[in-house]
């Protein structure tokens, strides 16, 4: 079992990032990606093609992957000034939403989208928006990719593409399982693999703020798995997660005391950082992620955050493309 050296302090899963390794537009073709591969046992790091992802691969893996699929969940109001991200129908007529800028969508605050006037009915503890429509409409018809902050512009007719993998199947994420992006169908095709599903909601973008990171609430999430996907996982011989949000899926899911999955639906709001043990996730194809993120802190708990760290900075030193449209790493 490989020991590492634990830190709870927000500070220790910081790194600097010059802003032009930041990567605003993906690459031409999906398959073209860097793919830095990060040897654990050795504590050693080669830097490889994401094409050669098969190379790494041994007889009776399985990749795992998620196949939500993003919606068009960010929508202004009719004069422009407010911005929603549309996260849960509760009913016909009321929405969770997350509003900027908040002070001007306080309890009871009116505005309009598709000349449907929509009004704030309570605020969440977190700074969500309960809102209702003065008629059924759903505010994911007409939006647009809720691309992350960090690349500081609105989605366009590209991304409708690009910001979505292409086996993505089941509606309901804000934001994509990124590390799915690489593939291409023919590519994926090649490779023993299975599905789950885990909607990606708007925690993924929430920055932790305690200075002790388990300290840290997660928002909660849902997940299915289906019965041959049970099927699969249960008798491979290695588990080769594609994202986080995969690896969030199996080591929440229920086993039997085999440690055998069956089939299941339910929600997650498992925070996996260190010194949580990852149980039952063998190797994980992940891409480059923010300081100070809970998916740093779940990559350092798989790898060891010194490490992981190290891997990082030689990224940098590499010119690495980082982020969702960004190069990946393959953790073994």
């Amino acid at each position: 079992m490989l020991r590492f050296c634990v830190s709870l302090a927000l500070a220790d899963y910081d790194y600097q990032l010059p802003d032009e390794l930041i990567a605003i537009r993906p690459l031409p073709n999906r398959h073209d990606s860097r793919m830095m591969v990060v040897h654990r046992a050795e504590q050693r790091i080669e830097h490889r093609n994401f094409v050669e992802l098969p190379e790494f691969l041994h007889p009776g893996d399985l990749l795992v992957l998620n196949n939500t699929r993003v919606v068009n969940a960010r929508r202004f109001s009719d004069d422009g000034k407010i911005e929603f991200l549309f996260l849960e129908e509760q009913a016909p007529t009321r929405w969770k939403c997350l509003v900027r800028p908040g002070r001007r969508m306080r309890r009871g605050a009116q505005t309009f989208i598709g000349g449907v006037a929509i009004q704030v009915e309570d605020i969440c503890p977190d700074g969500e928006r309960i809102v209702s429509f003065e008629r059924e409409l759903n505010p994911w018809e007409g939006g647009i990719v809720p691309l992350p902050p960090y690349l500081r512009r609105q989605g366009d007719g590209a991304d409708l593409e690009r910001y979505q993998t292409v086996y993505a199947a089941a509606a309901g994420a804000v934001a994509a399982p990124t590390a799915g992006l690489h593939f291409t169908s023919e590519i994926l095709a090649r490779l023993p693999h299975a599905f789950i599903t885990l909607h990606v909601g708007a925690g993924t973008f929430q920055p932790v703020k305690s200075e002790d990171i388990s300290a840290h609430q997660m928002h909660s999430e849902t997940f299915s798995i289906s019965e041959s996907a049970a099927a699969a996982i249960n008798d491979a011989s290695r588990i080769v997660a594609v994202g986080t949000t995969t690896v969030r899926v199996l080591e929440s899911a229920s086993r039997d005391e085999q440690g055998r999955l069956a089939a299941q639906g339910g929600a997650t709001a498992i925070f996996i950082r260190p010194p949580m043990e990852i149980r039952n996730v063998d190797a994980l194809l992940t891409n480059f992620h923010l300081p100070r993120s809970t998916l740093l802190m779940l990559v350092s708990a798989f790898a060891g955050r010194e490490f992981i760290l190290d891997a990082y900075a030689e990224a940098i030193r590499e010119r690495y493309r980082f982020y969702s449209y960004g190069d990946c790493m393959l953790i073994l």
